[in-house]
């Protein structure tokens, strides 16, 4: 088939070293190189991703900036501390640059469902992210403000990660050391609650700022966001919701649902399946999420999802590069 990948992101770049060579595969992104990057925190976990990125032909390692030992969790009135079990912070704009090394891309192009740029191509991703721009609107969507900085400082409080959940879990607050007085502070949240507090962060703390970014996130799962296909469209990553709902963490995911593409490219039925049976925990995560937000919680009711949560992220430890104990989660969500 020839294959078109609307944007160039974590899950676009990765499924254009990953679609199978008889393919031919071309890759479009809206901005222009010189201005192109890529959006959204550096961490993941390096024992899980590692795998992934060595299926692409690169070595996760070479990527590296930090590797965490422990992430302080700051409920508000207290400070608990988690156990990182490999996760690390690492130049995600790097990483992504090398897999678009040497492929076919389209920079500076616009592509949306009815400027006819599509026609020559029997299968069009749409890996736009957020923007979903060629499969039809999510109902009821649910997205995250947030915004980043890229900052420099000799006068950081933390050298280790640091999150601080936001009252009623509509967002947190972030700090992820890159090394050598360099880190990424930021802020999602669903009322915007974070407006102040960062750049009261970059003056108490004497910051140098590199980079700002600003760019919401899905939160609303697979489940939520079908179809997944329409026509010779086809949506991978989070376009389709792969956004871990409790973290706002996509990169991993997006990463899976690029290998559920691949390794049913030829049955789209089976790719919907196989996405729905990957991330039907997400739609609990959502659910509960959810509840906190609208001011309806309760822990009574939401109990079954609780547990199921914590089943899933002490299974998966490995994954999300954390040790996981009940009474940590149970923390967060008292607080």
């Amino acid at each position: 088939m020839r294959i078109a990948i609307v944007g160039a992101g974590v899950a676009g770049s990765y499924l254009l070293n990953r679609i199978p060579s008889e393919h031919k595969v071309e890759c479009f992104e809206m901005r222009p190189k010189e201005k192109w990057y890529t959006v959204c925190a550096w961490g993941t976990s390096a024992p899980y991703i590692a795998d992934m990125i060595k299926k692409a032909g690169f070595n996760f390692s070479d990527y590296i900036m930090h590797r965490g030992k422990r992430m302080v969790v700051d409920t508000g009135g207290s400070q608990f501390d988690i156990n990182l079990k490999g996760l690390v912070t690492y130049d995600k704009h790097k990483l992504v640059e090398d897999m678009l090394e040497g492929k076919e891309v389209h920079w500076g192009r616009q592509i949306n469902a009815s400027n006819g740029d599509l026609h020559d191509f029997d299968m069009v991703i749409d890996a736009t992210g957020l923007q979903r721009a060629l499969l039809p609107k999510v109902a009821h969507d649910v997205v995250i403000p947030s915004v980043e900085y890229q900052v420099k400082s000799k006068e950081f409080p933390w050298d280790d990660f640091y999150i601080k959940p936001y009252r009623g879990l509509t967002g947190y607050f972030w700090f992820f050391p890159l090394g050598d007085g360099v880190g990424h502070i930021g802020a999602g949240d669903y009322y915007g609650k974070y407006r102040g507090e960062l750049e009261a962060f970059l003056k108490k703390y004497n910051c140098e700022t590199v980079r700002k970014i600003g760019r919401p996130v899905r939160i609303i799962p697979p489940l939520y966001c079908q179809p997944f296909s329409s026509g010779k469209v086809v949506g991978v990553g989070e376009s389709i919701g792969s956004v871990y709902p409790l973290l706002g963490e996509g990169i991993i995911p997006s990463m899976q649902c690029a290998d559920a593409f691949v390794e049913n490219i030829n049955n789209l039925e089976s790719y919907r399946s196989d996405v729905l049976q990957r991330f039907r925990i997400y739609a609990k995560v959502y659910r509960f999420v959810k509840a906190k937000i609208d001011g309806n919680f309760s822990l009574f009711k939401q109990l079954p999802n609780l547990l199921s949560i914590f089943l899933h992220m002490k299974k998966n430890e490995r994954r999300y590069g954390l040790e996981t104990k009940f009474f940590d989660i149970l923390k967060v969500v008292r607080a």
